[in-house]
């Protein structure tokens, strides 16, 4: 039976960052065409949250039925463990996306319905990251799928929610959101390159290979410093964005000393991090500025 504090660690928390950087963002971008609804983007960060915790208990199940998470390196899974079943966690990932799907609906009660399908694609998006009989995730899709979700889909949703119009200050932003949030799951999926060989997992780290995957991790860094340059035509604050490039660098220096395994997990949480630095300073230089 598993613990409180298992149960949290199984909702992979380094992952939070993943999910309050784009309502960051998106209200910053909110902010800058005076739009901002401080309760929208309240209601917005729910879902945001909601979907992750949901998605991650999801993986979890997922993985732990085919056996994926049999052999791991990384934090603790649940399921793979054996300290819980998998209907306890897929029950829990239901009753997440369940709170996810109740914030949405408000949101698209009080913005516009069809908002909903947008919602509805995203919680199968959710489920079919590892679930179903056909994965996406085990296809080498799923950083392309954190990038529309949680760069393009929740930036310019989150706007969109509270300001009602989306523009290019959002457009970008949701890019450089979701480069950061690919970049993360990069540096989970380097990590597990040889067990997810093994498993039949065929990530994008998997097809690329260990050294493209390195380069390609930092090249996703890159892109949003290159956005925070592009910003200052909206506003000549925008290169405070830059002030989040040292927690870069420290995210990417064990990729690119070749660490791996276990000494890989600082790039995640370093990539979080800067991931959260740069989308607040973002949006404080935009929605402000």
């Amino acid at each position: 039976m598993a613990t409180a504090a298992e149960w949290i660690e199984g909702a992979r928390p380094r992952t939070l960052p993943n999910a309050i950087a784009p309502v960051l963002a998106g209200t910053g971008a909110a902010a800058s065409i005076d739009g901002a609804v401080w309760w929208k983007a309240l209601l917005a960060l729910l879902v945001s949250l909601a979907l992750i915790v949901g998605v991650n208990y999801a993986n979890d199940y997922s993985d732990g039925i085919r056996g994926t998470d049999d052999e791991r390196v990384g934090p603790l899974r649940l399921v793979g463990s054996k300290l819980a079943s998998p209907s306890a966690v897929r029950t829990a990932a239901v009753v997440s996306l369940a709170v996810g799907a109740v914030a949405g609906l408000v949101l698209a009660a009080t913005t516009a319905w069809w908002l909903v399908l947008l919602g509805a694609l995203c919680l199968a998006g959710a489920w079919f990251y590892t679930g179903g009989s056909k994965p996406y995730g085990y296809s080498g899709f799923g950083e392309i799928a954190v990038f529309v979700f949680f760069g393009l889909i929740a930036v310019l949703g989150t706007q969109f929610v509270q300001a009602e119009r989306v523009d290019w200050v959002g457009l970008l932003l949701a890019i450089g959101v979701g480069a950061f949030s690919s970049a993360v799951l990069v540096a989970n999926n380097l990590r597990d390159i040889p067990t997810d060989t093994e498993s039949g997992k065929v990530t994008l780290a998997v097809k690329l290979g260990d050294a493209r995957t390195r380069t390609l991790h930092l090249v996703l860094l890159a892109v949003p410093f290159v956005i925070s340059l592009a910003l200052i035509a909206r506003t000549p604050l925008a290169p405070a964005g830059l002030l989040a490039i040292p927690l870069a660098v420290r995210a990417n220096a064990p990729v690119r000393t070749g660490k791996g395994g276990l000494e890989l997990i600082p790039a995640l949480r370093d990539s979080g991090l800067a991931l959260l630095a740069w989308s607040a300073l973002s949006a404080l230089a935009v929605g402000f500025g």
